[in-house]
């Protein structure tokens, strides 16, 4: 089971591509064939969200399960599959993010990676910022509505 935590602060080569920290990719489960392959996908918020294959194939089965005789059950498929790639990590542990998907997330050299648990965001710093708690009292609010069950 991957266990994605932290922030980490990383920088867009010349071409696109990102290098994943040594903490993310030791967390990746063993390929399934010689070649580590990912899947990054638009976020709900304006960034992006990296799986690995096998956390991936879990949403996908929960999202092409859905009835294709219901409308919103389709504009969701639709919406949520079309901007999926899957990619592949090289031997330096990079990988190349697809140009639409940086305009996407407004990524440009700096770039933010944060773990939330089976997955890994992709941000902007300053969209990241915008879209973090900052409140101690709110976020408290909503741990105690959430997770004190």
């Amino acid at each position: 089971m991957t266990f994605f935590t932290s922030e980490y602060e990383c920088k867009l080569d010349a071409k696109g591509r990102i290098v994943l920290p040594a903490r993310i990719k030791a967390q990746l489960p063993e390929p399934e064939g010689a070649v580590q392959e990912l899947v990054i996908r638009r976020g709900f918020e304006q960034c992006l969200i990296i799986y690995p294959m096998v956390e991936f194939k879990k949403v996908f089965s929960k999202i092409s399960g859905l009835s294709e005789f219901n409308k919103e059950y389709r504009d969701l498929q639709r919406s949520f599959l079309s901007g999926v790639v899957t990619i592949e990590l090289d031997s330096n542990g990079r990988f190349l993010i697809p140009k639409s998907m940086l305009a996407y997330a407004q990524v440009e050299k700096d770039v933010l990676l944060v773990g939330t648990g089976s997955k890994v965001e992709v941000w902007n710093p300053t969209v990241y910022e915008k879209n973090l708690i900052k409140d101690p009292s709110e976020l408290s609010k909503l741990a105690e509505k959430y997770l004190n069950e």
